[in-house]
């Protein structure tokens, strides 16, 4: 019997200790990762000198990673400079995590505005009170280099199978991951970390896809246990995850301006990745909420808690504000909590007036998005 017939999540895991020594090796050697790092670390040097950036690169990495032989040392090692690109883009604060349990194994199922950031703050959030940290679900679109997928499978990442079209083989790769995922929670294998939906939430709306929940009750043992029964032993907790600026916003409102024309560029998600972690970000605020439970669970109630918290919780910035008042013409102030931020009205609509004429009021509905629905609520809520 072969090791994929003896573990059945194999192509998808995230790596576990007894096979990092050989990745790590693999990284050591890699040509694609090599020239990566040097364009990104130094970048004068490889415009002139490749070979000699590379070369350069290599022993860094050598050196850097002589002592990692475990998951739990590489991350140690990438925490710090997290804590770097947190220090300088972003003033960062975080609240519900105290109601939950660092020795339980939860769901987490968050709005997705960031490729890496979204999980990256769940992370730090989680590591900095004691909790482990999460398995990350990430879409096997963002790995097609050999590099990139071993180094986000050390970082506890698992892989979403998105380019499959056939029925059959599709239904198969959904029983898989909603089978990981459930095995990860209930041997307690530490928290999963889960988007609402495929894709970014590009035009700021937060909207958890029924697909996501539907997914995971394929983890359902029917011949022992209800749907319900199913649904609430993954733990589910919904995590809203609010920014004060997107440095993405101007790449997004190009894609949504562009519509089903729009064709995404070779390296645009990995472009995206990086503006994401080194732009400025201002205030984030990540805010999670309690397990979703009930004797009666099934996906339609799972969405609506989800969405719930999405709005109820998310956190709202004077650039949300602004953002409504100039699309909606008015200089009043709904009756909605705004917090302060890091970034003047100057600044922000400077910032707007850099994008050219035709994504401007995109960008606008982008930030403004999140307010209107917290105020339709607030409005359902008073009727």
């Amino acid at each position: 019997m072969t090791v994929i017939e003896n573990d059945p999540f194999f192509d998808i895991r995230p790596y576990r200790d007894d096979e990092v020594p050989a990745v790590i090796a693999r990284l050591r050697g890699d040509y694609a990762l090599a020239d990566n790092l040097a364009k990104l670390r130094l970048p004068l040097l490889h415009a002139r000198f490749p070979t000699l950036g590379r070369f350069l690169v290599r022993r860094w990495l050598v050196w850097k990673l002589r002592c990692v032989s475990t998951v739990e040392q590489f991350q140690a090692l990438v925490e710090p400079q997290l804590q770097l690109q947190i220090d300088a883009t972003a003033d960062f604060s975080c609240s519900g995590l105290a109601a939950l349990s660092a020795d339980e194994s939860y769901l987490f199922i968050s709005n997705h505005r960031d490729i890496a950031m979204d999980p990256a703050f769940t992370n730090y959030a989680l590591y900095h009170s004691g909790h482990r940290t999460v398995a990350i679900a990430i879409g096997d679109n963002l790995l097609r280099e050999p590099w990139v997928a071993d180094l986000m499978r050390l970082n506890k990442s698992f892989i979403v199978k998105r380019n499959i079209t056939a029925p059959r083989e599709l239904l198969a790769a959904s029983k898989q991951l909603a089978g990981f995922i459930r095995n990860h929670i209930s041997t307690n294998q530490g928290p999963v970390w889960l988007a609402q939906r495929e894709g970014r939430a590009k035009d700021g709306v937060d909207a958890t896809e029924p697909a996501v929940i539907k997914m995971l009750s394929l983890g359902q043992e029917r011949k022992t246990e209800s749907l319900s029964d199913a649904l609430n032993a993954l733990k589910i907790v919904p995590v809203a995850i609010s920014y004060e600026l997107d440095p993405c916003d101007g790449a997004k409102a190009a894609e949504l301006a562009g519509g089903l024309s729009y064709q995404k560029a070779d390296d645009e998600d990995v472009r995206s990745i990086g503006l994401g972690i080194a732009g400025q970000k201002g205030r984030v605020h990540l805010a999670f909420g309690k397990p979703i439970t009930g004797a009666e669970l099934d996906v339609s109630t799972v969405v609506g808690a989800i969405n719930a918290h999405m709005v109820g919780q998310y956190r709202l910035f004077e650039v949300n504000l602004w953002a409504w008042q100039i699309l909606e013409g008015t200089a009043a102030v709904p009756p909605l909590t705004i917090h302060g931020g890091t970034i003047s009205r100057q600044a922000f609509e400077e910032r707007l007036a850099s994008f050219p004429e035709a994504h401007k009021a995109i960008a606008l509905a982008m930030y403004a998005n999140p307010l209107r629905r917290s105020l339709a609520e607030h409005e359902r809520g008073t009727t």
